[in-house]
């Protein structure tokens, strides 16, 4: 029986220069990111070695650096970015099965009062996960 490992990494807080409006650009804002991972153990047992799993510190690096980089005008871009930067961890054989990223705008530029925006987008590499198995 495959066997799945979730890890969670919520509220990642990121300074970045992404959005539609000149002055988002110039100004940046306040990112925060979510990543969910799910890991395969492949067969195998989890063991206490962290080269089979997903090191949590170095998965949030990645991800301030990515979204510190490059602006884009779409938080749907810098989703779908961040989605394949997880989803490639580890290069081909890498550790990550599946993935979920959350980016949150809680400062946009909307004149209504609103709490959030929020863009989510999810991938896998294989059909390995049925539906069900996101919980």
């Amino acid at each position: 029986m495959a066997k799945t490992l979730k890890i969670k990494l919520t509220g990642l807080r990121v300074f970045a220069h992404h959005g539609v409006f000149d002055f988002e650009r110039q100004n940046g804002q306040d990112f925060y990111i979510d990543a969910t991972v799910w890991v395969a153990a492949k067969g195998l047992e989890f063991s206490d070695d962290l080269s089979r799993t997903v090191h949590y510190g170095d998965l949030a690096k990645a991800l301030v650096d990515n979204v510190k980089t490059q602006p884009v005008d779409l938080l749907e871009t810098l989703a779908q970015r961040l989605l394949d930067l997880v989803l490639n961890w580890g290069g081909p054989a890498g550790p990550v099965a599946k993935a979920k990223i959350t980016v949150h705008k809680p400062n946009a530029p909307i004149v209504y009062e609103f709490n959030d925006v929020s863009v989510t987008v999810k991938g896998k590499r294989d059909d390995s996960f049925k539906a069900g198995d996101e919980n």
